[in-house]
């Protein structure tokens, strides 16, 4: 029996507008975790290690996509597969890249549900068992969150998400469901830029192939799942962190900083106005939570490093990302130009000497 939960006028509007209804559970359904790697073998015996010592950790397939390793990872995993025979391991000829590499991982995998899951994350304790049960409601996605290592408190910190209720249902075909959702979101992660935090059912992410259009930009799965959005794609979002994410490592920086940064802001701007059109509610929505993560401290910072390393970072790049990023008429948006365009990196490095400390020891450790 269907049953309706009918949104609010007033209030906590949209919490769980309308919340697609299931009707019984799916009481059989089974867990994939699938992990793309690449020269990961200094992360993935943690990884690993955090996912099978769990409770329910022998009941899970777990798919490990490589990508041509160079370094030792296939001796590490095999070691592995000796132990725990619910470990498929497949190594590809070549290295096919992240959006690829992701989206090959989920193909041999059997699970009614897939954890897209990072060989450098780390699984909190009680967290695999918690999926197993949330997943028999059978929705499309689960959208879990992760904790985040802040290096100046020195403590891990639970990272927002979508600023709504603990366990609210969005279905984002609806229009006006996807609109409240969009304006919920916090950072780009709502937006399903973190691969570990997403939990989704195997037969809906399926429905359509990986788009060529974003091979090489990194959000190839992020692509997909928009794609999804028209023909149903039901999210609920859960409570409390389920994973850690590595502070010492970053996929995708290995361009540099202004790269990094050019990698998000471009990758999601790209998408919504593909999908959605760049005047869209969902295409506006996206834009303030780019401007969100890159605030304009970010910026700034952005700009020091180009002066700290004008080999290694582009300058004229980060100059046009930032304008991008506040090219609104807003108070706002002015100030932040006009503090990025006059500070000096003497005077950011007097008024930030911690953060440019420690993004100056990251470059040296990397050279």
């Amino acid at each position: 029996m269907l049953q309706l939960s009918l949104p609010p006028i007033f209030g906590e509007f949209g919490e769980s507008l309308f919340a697609l209804a299931k009707g019984p559970a799916l009481m059989t359904a089974s867990l994939s975790v699938c992990i793309p790697v690449y020269n990961f073998a200094k992360f993935i015996p943690e990884t690993l290690d955090s996912i099978l010592n769990q409770d329910g950790g022998d009941e899970v397939e777990i798919v490990i996509l490589d990508g041509a390793s160079i370094d030792n990872t296939a001796e590490i995993i095999t070691g592995y597969q000796h132990k725990h025979r619910n470990i498929n391991y497949i190594r590809q000829p070549q290295k096919g890249g992240i959006d690829r590499d992701m989206a090959k991982s989920v193909e041999p995998a059997t699970g009614d549900y897939c954890w897209l899951f990072s060989g450098d994350d780390i699984m909190w304790p009680g967290a695999l068992r918690r999926i197993l049960k949330e997943i028999q409601s059978g929705n499309d996605l689960y959208l879990c969150k992760h904790l985040e290592y802040y290096f100046y408190d020195d403590r891990w910190v639970e990272y927002p998400t979508v600023a709504c209720k603990d366990g609210a249902v969005f279905e984002l075909s609806d229009p006006l469901s996807r609109r409240v959702y969009f304006s919920k979101a916090v950072n780009t992660e709502a937006f399903f830029s973190f691969i570990g935090g997403i939990i989704v059912k195997r037969s809906t992410w399926n429905r359509v192939p990986l788009n060529e259009n974003f091979v090489g930009s990194c959000w190839g799965h992020v692509a997909r799942l928009f794609e999804l959005m028209p023909s149903g794609l039901s999210v609920k979002c859960l409570s409390g962190a389920l994973l850690a994410r590595r502070p010492d490592n970053d996929s995708f920086a290995g361009g540099g900083l202004v790269n990094r940064y050019r990698i998000a802001i471009e990758g999601f701007y790209d998408i919504a106005d593909h999908y959605f059109g760049h005047d869209s509610t969902e295409a506006s929505h996206v834009r303030r939570v780019i401007r969100h993560e890159f605030h304009p401290l970010a910026m700034q910072l952005g700009k020091f490093m180009c002066f700290v390393n004008p080999n290694g970072e582009n300058r004229a790049l980060m100059d046009s990302l930032m304008k991008k990023v506040y090219s609104d008429f807003s108070l706002d948006s002015f100030r932040a130009k006009f503090d990025y365009w006059t500070m000096s990196p003497a005077r950011f490095r007097r008024r930030h000497s911690e953060l440019c400390a420690l993004h100056e020891q990251k470059l040296k450790d990397r050279q």
